[in-house]
């Protein structure tokens, strides 16, 4: 299993002023309202500079470069996990009704972020060092605050909508660049140049803006049912590794200490709330968190190494850490071995649709490709159209050499259910190894629609209307996106160019 190197401390840096947020900032304590009651009054300034719509196009482009250099964790599982506790987050707050993407970046350090346009990203580290559900919704609702809340926009109140997709399309090269190891005169002047501009334009969040996420998160993780002393236990956590020297302090920290009198405030403003129940531990965090454990195991170390427990006291392991020593098993090369316990698994917990799809995977790749097949099919029929079951299901049936099958399930649940680009693409293999070349060409085009390469969208359109022998309503489904991405794309670029970005000097 290939583990990336973590993201470039300057990196961080740079971006850090334009769109990653360190929510360990808290304000003072406010007396108890209702979310919506806290909510500041939007003005028409960052509605003037940054449309949502630019929003989302940014945020896409900084998306791009962390895919195209594989930081993005495309787990179809883990993916489902984290998106359905952000939506039930952001669905209570206010402008919660947009799109938002929420995502796990492999990289060890305890950090997470907010870029425009609703993409909210988690590093590996930081899920694995929350303890409880509450936690991590905790570091969620603070992001989601940021992005509800436009304070990009707000902050960028002064400067003009084109120097602002200069400086996206910027950031965005040199997330690209240093994440590959571009080492280059050029590529460090860009990042100096871009902390300058986030230093002259006010660019980064206010202290204004950190109290405002975390007030609003505290009121969110309330709303939605979570302990908002969650905030406040994490700080805690948090504050604790300051004491064990520089080079152990979570990045997060480095430009914002915790301090006991913060965890107090933060600890006095969620005892406004109503006391929480005590919440039945979540089998879904359990599970997740295991996931993302052995998967962003780094390479040389054997995954298996993490559950001792498993091995010597069986009985004393939990779910959560049974089911990742199996993972590890598959994830290590030793598929058969994992295939009893997912077994047991399963069959307790039929309703847990993780152990049909890990029982499936292990049993592909121990060989028993019908059991494998037959397991997924049970999967959905419990769960129709279940994300993770239905690609998984895919996977198998392309590697049992059903490729016209596999693309019949993967189109059933691509028009049903809002796509992943990775489901996209798997999509799109389907429909090629089924020899449906005009429909994988179309397939590929929206995938980079949702990547934002229009360009790359068009020739993909154009490719699908150039296969012989297509029929009527493919001819007239591929003509009709074609021309609304061509219609498009001049507006696209005129937007990107109303200001030409002015390249950087070496140095900065």
């Amino acid at each position: 299993m290939h583990m990336h190197p973590p993201i470039p401390r300057h990196l961080v840096s740079a971006l850090g002023g334009f769109a990653l947020s360190a929510w360990l900032l808290l304000p003072a304590p406010l007396s108890a309202q209702s979310v919506q009651d806290q909510l500041p009054e939007m003005g028409t300034a960052a509605q003037s500079t940054l449309s949502i719509e630019d929003e989302y196009r940014i945020g896409r482009m900084v998306m791009r470069g962390l895919r195209d250099t594989g930081r993005v964790l495309d787990d179809p599982e883990t993916s489902q996990y984290l998106q359905s506790l952000g939506l039930r987050l952001s669905s209570l707050a206010h402008e919660g009704n947009r799109d938002f993407n929420f995502f796990i970046v492999r990289d060890p350090a305890i950090n997470a972020f907010a870029l425009p346009g609703g993409f909210v990203g988690i590093h590996s580290g930081l899920l694995l060092e929350t303890t409880t559900e509450s936690e991590l919704a905790a570091v969620l609702a603070h992001e989601v605050s940021h992005v509800t809340q436009r304070h990009i926009a707000r902050g960028l109140e002064n400067q003009s909508r084109a120097s602002l997709v200069s400086t996206a399309a910027t950031l965005a090269a040199i997330l690209l660049g240093a994440v590959a190891g571009v080492g280059s005169d050029v590529t460090m002047g860009a990042i100096s140049a871009a902390q300058s501009m986030a230093v002259q334009s006010q660019i980064s969040f206010t202290r204004e803006n950190e109290y405002e996420a975390d007030r609003i998160g505290i009121g969110l993780l309330s709303s939605a049912g979570f302990d908002p002393n969650a905030m406040a236990a994490f700080f805690d956590t948090m504050g604790r590794r300051t004491q064990l020297g520089p080079d152990q302090m979570p990045e997060l920290l480095r430009t914002h200490p915790v301090t006991s009198t913060r965890i107090a405030e933060a600890r006095g403003r969620a005892a406004q709330y109503p006391a929480p129940e005590t919440p039945r531990p979540s089998l879904g965090y359990a599970l997740a968190r295991e996931r993302v454990r052995v998967l962003s195991t780094p390479p040389g170390v054997d995954p298996r190494s993490f559950y001792p427990e498993v091995k010597e006291n069986p009985a004393d392991a939990t779910t959560a850490q049974v089911y990742g020593h199996a993972l590890a098993q598959v994830v290590a090369g030793d598929p058969a071995s994992a295939i009893p316990t997912l077994e047991r698994l399963r069959n307790v917990n039929p309703e847990v649709m993780v152990f049909h799809t890990l029982l499936g995977q292990a049993q592909l790749a121990a060989g028993q490709t019908k059991a494998a097949l037959q397991t997924l099919e049970r999967a959905r029929e419990l769960a129709p159209r279940n994300v993770p079951v239905t690609v998984r299901y895919g996977e198998a049936l392309l590697q049992a050499g059903r490729a016209k099958r596999a693309h019949e399930v993967l189109l059933d649940l691509f028009n049903n259910v809002p796509p992943s680009q990775e489901q996209i693409r798997l999509t799109a293999i389907a429909a090629n190894a089924a020899g449906d070349v005009a429909d994988a060409y179309s397939y590929m085009a929206e995938y980079h629609i949702a990547g934002g390469d229009l360009p790359l969208a068009i020739n993909q359109l154009e490719l699908a209307l150039s296969v012989p022998n297509i029929s009527a309503l493919q001819r007239s489904k591929f003509t009709a996106r074609l021309n609304e991405l061509r219609e498009a794309l001049p507006k696209e670029r005129a937007r990107a160019e109303r200001q030409p970005p002015q390249r950087p000097q070496p140095g900065g």
